[in-house]
């Protein structure tokens, strides 16, 4: 059953997935465009958060990495504020929990993955043509480059949470959100196909990961709390996870328990790779991530020696997440 007038509250609207799902919304003709910015910190009260959802059918979290436990209070008012559906931040690669990934463990509420991002999964020509809408070089393939994972384009994550919210057979479950699966050996022959550039290749084997992963690690548990010294981390496994482990596939989260979006949707049209990259091509993408950057010093906190430009700036700390959009349908 679809709900009237169903509220929805988007915190952390001003980020780019945060922006996404509100365009998604917005775009959605189920939905009025009827839109207010609250102001909340979620470090407030209990009392304070419940104060601010009251009313509200469906919370959308699009908090930071470094904001993951702040969730805890915000679910908890969401319950007494009688929400009917509370959507935690996951949007991530598909993981299982229990210590392959940090971001998977921090809350147990249905949850919604999309898999990696079309803007962050193609590497960068020696021409330059793509570097405006790139955030790292990109140049590393993890492993032997042939696993598969599952990709989609920012923009389309917000097309899927709006069909997500309004449907009951997506309460109480896992659901990924995906447009295609690719291996990164597909996505930089797709790329040189489109370009008729040669991209340089640079494999990363799976020692390295691991001795990535266990540094990082070590590097982040420190005291007191510190979201920068995460960013390694995140980083380093999510080459774990979807590059090595091979967890980011339609077939893993089936495993897991998830419901797939071409399961759910089958007439959703998504954007297609190939599209993308076009768009990239002729200079009318968007990238991602531009408008912040981590300090040199904090990227020489990760022990590397393959690159001086690769993986490890794409994951950035977020401020803006107490900007909620609230969307009325």
């Amino acid at each position: 059953m679809i709900m009237s007038r169903m509220k929805v509250l988007l915190v952390g609207a001003g980020g780019e997935t945060g922006g996404s799902i509100a365009n998604g919304l917005l775009d959605n003709p189920s939905f009025e465009r009827g839109v207010q910015i609250r102001r909340c910190d979620l470090r407030s009260s209990e009392e304070t958060l419940v104060d601010v959802l009251t009313g509200m059918d469906v919370v959308i979290s699009c908090v930071g990495a470094a904001e993951q436990q702040d969730q805890i209070t915000l679910a908890k008012a969401a319950k007494k504020a009688g929400v009917q559906r509370f959507v935690p931040c996951a949007f991530i690669t598909v993981a299982p929990p229990g210590g392959i990934m940090w971001l998977r463990d921090e809350l147990p509420y249905t949850i919604i993955d999309v898999g990696w991002w079309y803007q962050l999964s193609f590497p960068r020509l020696e021409s330059g043509r793509a570097d405006y809408a790139m955030t790292t070089a990109n140049n590393e393939i993890v492993g032997d480059g042939n696993t598969p994972l599952a990709l989609t384009d920012l923009r389309d994550i917000g097309r899927y949470v709006a069909r997500i919210i309004v449907d009951d057979r997506t309460l109480n479950k896992m659901v990924l959100a995906y447009n295609t699966v690719l291996t990164q050996n597909q996505i930089f022959d797709l790329l040189e196909e489109i370009s008729e550039e040669k991209v340089v290749r640079n494999y990363i084997p799976e020692e390295t990961v691991y001795t990535r992963v266990l540094a990082a690690r070590q590097a982040s548990e420190t005291y007191p709390y510190d979201p920068v010294k995460f960013i390694p981390r995140y980083i380093a496994e999510y080459q774990l996870s979807w590059g090595i482990r091979g967890d980011n596939t339609p077939e893993y989260a089936k495993y897991l328990g998830y419901v797939t979006s071409k399961e759910l949707y089958p007439d959703f049209k998504p954007t297609e790779l190939r599209e993308y990259l076009e768009s990239v091509l002729k200079g009318t993408a968007k990238g991602v991530y531009q408008d912040r950057t981590i300090s040199r010093a904090y990227q020489r906190t990760f022990p590397r020696s393959e690159s001086s430009d690769s993986l490890y700036t794409r994951i950035f700390p977020r401020n803006e997440s107490s900007d909620s959009l609230y969307i009325g349908r």
